[in-house]
């Protein structure tokens, strides 16, 4: 097998542009999809019910995640991943105008999900391949700045295009359709650019058949040795149950945003849902992740556990405010949306955080990826039938349901097991 050869390139050139594209379908598919159907007259129940399958793909990323290994290269799976993603995105754009569109996009959606999955795969095993240790502390703050960043473009500056597109031609089809057209556009220039510059480390050589003989043996006992671990009900309890009331929250808050008031909602248009939601919303869950984990640096997750347990469920009851009040001022739901968002963000670190503590030992990658498919799965069951439940329950009750969703996140957590030093930084 020929040994590629190594071309020396600043990270500057390739990292953001690769998390950029890391973190564009994976809000494109898992949040705007919400956004797109509301706007095209599918019902609450339906656009959370099919659009919670979406996340699947992310539920087993660790099962199909050696394949990538296996075939190819990392660079030749991220840029093949990147013209599929922009014909794909395509296909969404074209599909939109059938008679059957919620079939049809949907089912591109499907597939966007998977090489969205596949591209998280491919891109970060390509991080770790292509700088060096010292590169990889330094850009670790960039690749995720730059994540956060496509979170913005996609639920935020995407919207807005969608609502102004929309006030000018009175049809949402059209401006969903211009919308993902663009899109697909910007990820077949990125597949093209990543395709040419991205660096070809000489350790990024696809394992291959003689590699796999002993593959499902070890793919079974690294599976095994997970499972093992000292109070592993309990540790996946807390991964399952710790977002069990923000799953359902996070579906069902912007189709109450979007909803007339006569229907329980605040109608606010699209441009406003990007600018409060998408925007300042998203960058309020940055401060408070950012906050989060300079806090646990300083006196380690134990401490800060329960305050960011409280910080990710108490301020859901601002949904409950505005359900039952639906106030006209957009300044105050704007601030409603900060103050949920930023304990979001804050909370949310913890989550991470132990994580990283479960995985902790032998088989540490995998370990922590198997932890993110049981996450994908904490937020996907609940999130697949917020929709059929808000529905009877109208948006106050369901609020309701929410705060008392979050019970269970609070009383795992009095078992699981945390030693006082974890997260300090040494």
């Amino acid at each position: 097998m020929a040994v590629a050869k190594t071309t020396s390139r600043s990270p500057w050139f390739w990292i953001p542009t690769l998390y950029l594209a890391e973190g564009l379908p994976n809000a494109l598919v898992a949040s705007v999809s919400v956004v797109f159907y509301k706007n095209l007259g599918v019902s609450n129940g339906d656009i959370a019910f099919y659009t919670g399958w979406l996340y699947l793909p992310w539920v087993i990323k660790p099962l199909w995640s050696p394949v990538v290994d296996i075939l190819k290269t990392r660079r030749q799976w991220i840029w093949a991943v990147q013209f599929f993603l922009g014909a794909g995105f395509s296909a969404v754009a074209l599909t939109i105008p059938a008679p059957h569109f919620f079939q049809l996009t949907l089912a591109f959606f499907w597939l966007l999900s998977f090489s969205s999955a596949t591209h998280d795969i491919a891109a970060d095993g390509f991080y770790m391949l292509a700088t060096t240790e010292r590169e990889q502390s330094y850009f670790v703050g960039v690749r995720t700045l730059f994540y956060r960043v496509a979170t913005i473009l996609a639920q935020g500056q995407l919207i807005i295009f969608v609502g102004k597109i929309y006030n000018r031609t009175g049809s949402y089809a059209s401006a969903w359709s211009m919308a993902f057209a663009l899109v697909a556009g910007f990820f077949l220039c990125l597949g093209f650019y990543h395709w040419f510059i991205l660096p070809r480390p000489v350790t990024d050589q696809p394992k291959g058949a003689t590699s796999s003989e002993n593959f499902l043996a070890e793919f079974l006992k690294t599976f095994g040795t997970f499972f093992q671990k000292p109070k592993i009900v309990v540790m996946l309890s807390f991964i399952l149950l710790y977002r069990l009331g923000e799953a359902q929250l996070l579906k069902m808050a912007q189709p109450f945003l979007l909803d007339p008031r006569d229907q329980g909602g605040l109608g606010l248009a699209n441009d406003q849902l990007g600018l409060i939601y998408g925007t300042v919303g998203v960058m309020m869950f940055i401060f408070g992740a950012v906050l989060g984990g300079f806090a646990v640096a300083r006196q380690g997750l134990k401490f800060w556990l329960w305050p960011m347990l409280l910080a990710i469920h108490l301020p859901d009851a601002v949904f409950i405010w505005l359900a039952y009040v639906q106030p006209q001022s957009l300044f105050a739901i704007g601030a409603g949306v900060a103050v949920e968002q930023f304990g979001y963000g804050f909370g949310f670190t913890a989550f991470m955080l132990y994580m990283i503590r479960i995985a902790r030992g032998e088989h540490q990658t995998a370990h922590y990826a198997i932890c993110t498919g049981f996450m994908a799965l904490g937020v996907m069951l609940p999130g697949m039938w917020s929709g059929w439940l808000q529905e009877r329950l109208g948006y106050p009750h369901f609020f309701v349901w929410v705060i008392l969703a979050t019970i269970p996140s609070f009383l795992v957590a009095m078992k699981i097991p945390l030693d006082a030093e974890f997260g300090k930084k040494s």
